[in-house]
């Protein structure tokens, strides 16, 4: 008897396309349901409320961002950025951390460009350093980070402090503590365009991939703040906020958790305003060096060895660095 079951190369394949498009489709159809349900209940009212606000507030910063990162993935290649690095070692983890403000991406994107640095010869320290400074210190994401803290200056400008100095520090320490047989040899990274197509198709493939992924976050950022705005307390956030410590260690596993864009988790943060800036600051720092996505795409891209020792350092650093950037910047814990 011949098998019918078709090889798992040629079975059928749901798009992530497809999925936003069904989902957008359900919402349409059953707006009216949707609305009278919402409007039946006070709590779902502000819940919904608070949703919408952040993502509407966060979209066009992502969709700028994708396209940037598009664009990057297009017309600059990592060779480029290797002929552009120093060969002194510490000399080039400064200029791979300051490089990557002005180079726009999300997390996932960069673990790819990175990987690829890497096999062109970079030293680990060096892409690494990359890796964590171009998703949080670019002008996209310092500019969402203005228009989500209004008339919070200091906010800015110690997001970009102390992503930087995380990215330099890891660098540093990198160089010093970090083994070849730590990672893999070769790239088995997650790639987010085929290689040898036209630059259109590599754009519109990164951009697409950026999107899809980066939205997905955003929504699940967006329902959490909707959810702690209207399931917590507001006496548990003075609580939290009286304990300062407690506070950042809890905004820090939770920028793990969500997993959330660089560009949209400034919006997701400013929703909680009844935490203090520095506990909201760590969020930021922490949730582009080290979250659950980024440890899996590691884990993908340089192994697992590698990513059981360098997640758990980076999020200590990231804390750390968070922190004092807060103090420095925010003129003390506020």
């Amino acid at each position: 008897m011949v098998d019918q079951q078709a090889p798992p190369a040629e079975r059928a394949k749901v798009s992530p396309t497809y999925v936003l498009a069904g989902l957008v489709a359900v919402g349409v159809i059953a707006q009216a349901w949707l609305a009278t349900v919402v409007g039946s209940f006070a709590r779902l009212q502000t819940a919904t409320t608070v949703f919408v606000g952040v993502f509407v507030q966060a979209v066009p910063f992502l969709v700028l961002g994708v396209l940037v990162s598009g664009g990057i993935a297009a017309f600059v290649s990592p060779a480029l950025l290797r002929k552009a690095l120093p060969r002194n070692e510490t000399a080039a983890i400064g200029v791979a951390g300051l490089a990557g403000m002005a180079l726009p991406g999300c997390e996932c994107g960069v673990v790819p460009v990175a990987r690829r640095l890497i096999d062109q010869g970079a030293p680990s320290s060096v892409a690494l350093a990359f890796l964590l400074s171009a998703p949080a210190t670019n002008p996209v994401v310092l500019v969402a980070t203005a228009v989500a803290f209004p008339g919070e200056p200091g906010m800015v400008w110690a997001r970009f402090i102390g992503s930087l100095a995380t990215a330099l520090v890891m660098g540093l320490l990198w160089s010093r503590i970090g083994r070849p047989g730590w990672m893999l040899p070769r790239s088995r990274g997650h790639e987010h365009c085929a290689e040898g197509g036209t630059r259109w198709e590599v754009f519109t493939e990164a951009a697409r991939h950026d999107l899809l992924q980066a939205s997905a976050f955003l929504v699940l950022g967006a329902a959490a703040a909707a959810a702690l705005h209207v399931l917590v307390p507001p006496t548990w956030y003075q609580r939290l906020g009286g304990e300062m410590v407690i506070a950042i260690l809890v905004m820090a596993l939770l920028a793990i958790v969500l997993a959330l864009c660089s560009e949209a988790d400034a919006f997701v943060a400013s929703s909680m305003s009844a935490l203090p800036l520095l506990p909201r600051l760590v969020f930021l720092v922490v949730g582009p060096a080290v979250d659950v996505k980024l440890f899996a795409m590691q884990t993908g891209s340089f192994g697992r060895r590698f990513a059981i020792r360098f997640s758990p350092l980076t999020f200590a650093v990231a804390v750390v660095c968070g922190t004092v950037a807060g103090y420095l910047c925010l003129g003390g814990a506020r």
